[in-house]
C-alpha cells in the first residue's frame, strides 16, 4: 500500500441546508446542499447527495471506473437533490454501495431513490442509470467495515427520522451529525455518542440562538440545532476540532464570516465548513503529534 492511500482526507462539496443558494452573497463559503467525501485507506465514502454531489461527479470523470460507497442520513430533499445529476452513476463500469436506514413508513433507501425519479417529479427513471447500483438498508445503531475503516451510525432527533454517522480509522474519528435538533433540557446521548472523543465533528448549526428562538419565526422543531449548542456538543465530547455545517441559505458570506468569529472564540480552532475545502487527519506517530492539517 503506498503512503498517498494511507490517509485519512474530508472534502467539503456541499455544505448549506434546506435549498441550493448560488449568488453573488455565498461565493466565499458556496450555495450548494450537503455532501461530503472521506477518502479513508483507499477508500471513498461519500455522506449525502445533496446538489454538491454533482459537483464531486464532475471531479470522479477522470478517475474512472470509480467504486464508492454512499451514506444518506436521510432523504428529505435537499440531501439527494444531487444523487439523479451524479453522471458517474450513469457510466457502466462504475460501482456504488449506497446506505440508509428504512423510513418511519418502510420504504427502503432503494425505493426512496427510486420514487424521486419517477414522472411527475422526473424525467428518467432510476434504472437507466448504467454503473453497477448496490443498495443496503441500516439498522439503527449498527457498526459496518468497508476496508480499514469502521462506520458507526447513530438517530438523531429530525423530523421524519435521520441518523448520523462515525468513522473510524487507525485511532482517528470523524462524526458527521446532520439533520439534527437539540433538546431543551439535556445534550443528545447519541450525538454524544458519535462525536466522542472525535479528532472532527462536523456538526448541523443551521441557526443561531437568537433566531432559534426568534418569537416572530420560531424554528422550534424545525429539526436543526445552533451553533452555541454545537459548542456545548463539543466541549461535553472533548471533540478536538469542531466544523459548523448546514448553513442557513439566508446566511450570506459576511453572516456567516461573524459567526465564525463567535465560534472560533466560544471553541478555539472551530471553523465553518466551506465548500471546496479540505481537512487530512494523519496517524499520530512518534514524530508527529499533528493530527489535523487543513488545505
Amino acid at each position: 500500500m503506498t503512503n498517498q492511500s494511507k490517509r485519512f482526507k474530508i472534502n467539503f462539496w456541499g455544505v448549506r441546508g434546506s435549498i441550493p443558494c448560488p449568488g453573488a452573497e455565498t461565493v466565499r463559503y458556496g450555495g450548494n446542499t450537503p455532501c461530503i467525501e472521506m477518502v479513508v485507506c483507499g477508500e471513498r465514502l461519500i455522506f449525502d447527495g445533496g446538489t454538491g454531489l454533482r459537483v464531486l461527479g464532475q471531479t470522479l470523470l477522470g478517475q474512472m471506473p470509480v467504486e464508492a460507497n454512499i451514506f444518506f442520513t436521510h432523504t428529505h430533499w435537499d440531501h439527494i437533490q444531487g444523487f439523479p445529476f451524479f453522471v458517474p452513476a450513469f457510466i457502466k463500469g462504475n460501482r456504488f454501495n449506497i446506505y440508509g436506514a428504512i423510513a418511519p413508513n418502510g420504504f427502503t433507501i432503494k425505493q426512496r431513490h427510486h420514487d424521486q425519479m419517477l414522472h411527475p417529479n422526473f424525467p428518467v427513471p432510476l434504472q437507466i442509470m448504467q454503473a453497477d447500483l448496490h443498495f443496503f438498508d441500516l439498522d439503527i445503531g449498527e457498526t459496518i467495515q468497508i476496508g480499514e475503516a469502521t462506520i458507526e451510525n447513530a438517530k438523531l432527533n429530525h423530523p421524519g427520522e435521520a441518523i448520523g454517522y462515525r468513522v473510524s480509522w487507525q485511532g482517528l474519528s470523524v462524526a458527521y451529525v446532520t439533520d439534527t435538533e437539540h433538546f431543551p433540557e439535556r445534550l443528545d446521548k447519541n450525538v454524544l455518542h458519535l462525536a466522542d472523543g472525535a479528532d472532527v465533528l462536523i456538526i448541523d448549526a443551521t441557526y443561531t440562538d437568537e433566531e432559534y428562538h426568534d418569537p416572530k419565526s420560531s424554528k422550534v422543531g424545525w429539526g436543526h440545532s445552533t451553533w452555541q449548542e454545537a459548542v456545548k456538543i463539543a466541549r461535553e465530547a472533548k471533540v478536538k476540532k469542531l466544523v459548523i455545517f448546514h448553513h442557513d441559505p439566508l446566511h450570506n458570506d459576511d453572516f456567516l464570516d461573524a459567526v465564525g468569529e463567535q465560534v472560533a472564540a466560544a471553541y478555539p480552532g472551530s471553523i465553518l465548513a466551506r465548500e471546496g475545502e479540505s481537512i487530512e487527519l494523519i496517524p499520530l506517530t512518534n514524530e508527529s503529534a499533528d493530527k489535523v492539517l487543513m488545505n
